[in-house]
């Protein structure tokens, strides 16, 4: 059998369906890549990848060998950890989340990990629309909201208080609602985080209530719907993550503050299932219990 190294190419050709990225990942010519990936299918004698002019796919076998490759990759990564007496985490750990959970809440938290685990390289792919995480080769995925999956592994890390919020500038010009209804005669400012199919839910004592309500301005970004709140553009719903930086310095206030709505979970979710390196669990775990601490912290004061 060829080397570790083949096969990790191997598994990044298939997922990326190109050699020409494959090869940049690893440090390697396209014509390298292609004739180590030509090699272990002699090898193996059998073709893994069919090569067209446009892309590159997978056979059959090709998906086959696949599928019983990338657990044994990940079992051999973690034999390696196990037998280090330093416990020192090493290696590539891909995450994908969107893109203001990993600028506001993630990063900030991680530098103390990383700190202890200088072998451990750390690779984020932002972005708050969602990717083919198998093909992009992502250990964990750090989802807001409900899981559209409900059988997928994934552990609940935390969960965010959902705001309504505007400028204070577009609040004096335009005036507060009082009630989720008078949103209907707002400006509305629409992201990812805004977008709930049932309407902006509120709830108060008994009372519970669906608006349903049209975008005056939109993005994909959510980090774009906040500074256009804070710009004056309308009123935006958001997960208190996405805006406290704002709301501390003023630029955003808080509406309908005596109204409930729902919370935001947070779940890390696991491709690989239990197969997951311990870098990813790792790392989970340490996010997990930062989160678990801020509410406990929060709760005292």
């Amino acid at each position: 059998m060829k080397d570790i190294f083949s096969l990790k190419l191997y598994t990044r050709v298939a997922r990326l369906g190109s050699f020409s990225a494959a090869a940049r990942e690893c440090g390697l010519s396209q014509s390298q890549a292609s004739r180590i990936i030509a090699d272990l299918e002699s090898e193996l004698g059998v073709r893994l990848l069919s090569r067209t002019t446009r892309a590159v796919v997978l056979t059959e076998a090709g998906a086959e060998f696949l599928s019983r490759i990338d657990p044994i990759l990940v079992a051999l990564d973690e034999a390696e950890h196990s037998v280090r007496d330093t416990g020192e985490l090493r290696g590539m750990l891909r995450m994908s989340m969107p893109s203001s959970v990993a600028i506001r809440e993630i990063i900030p938290r991680l530098a103390g990990f990383v700190e202890r685990h200088p072998g451990l390289r750390l690779q984020f792919l932002l972005g708050d629309r969602p990717q083919d995480l198998v093909k992009e080769a992502v250990d964990v995925a750090i989802r807001l909201g409900r899981l559209a999956d409900s059988s997928a592994t994934a552990t609940l890390m935390t969960q965010i208080e959902r705001v309504v919020v505007a400028s204070p500038g577009y609040v004096l010009r335009h005036g507060e609602p009082a009630t989720p209804e008078e949103l209907t005669r707002h400006r509305i400012v629409g992201g990812p985080a805004s977008v709930v199919p049932s309407g902006w839910k509120f709830r108060r004592g008994e009372l519970e209530m669906a608006v349903d309500l049209e975008a005056h301005f939109s993005t994909n970004e959510n980090e774009g719907a906040v500074a256009a709140a804070a710009a004056g553009f309308g009123i935006t719903s958001t997960s208190e993550w996405a805006c406290r930086r704002e709301l501390e310095d003023g630029s955003l206030v808080r509406l309908l503050s005596d109204w409930k709505t729902d919370d935001i979970p947070v779940h890390a979710y696991f491709p690989m299932g239990r197969a997951t390196r311990a870098a990813g669990r790792a790392v989970i775990e340490h996010l997990t219990a930062g989160f678990r601490h801020r509410v406990i912290h929060a709760s005292d004061t």
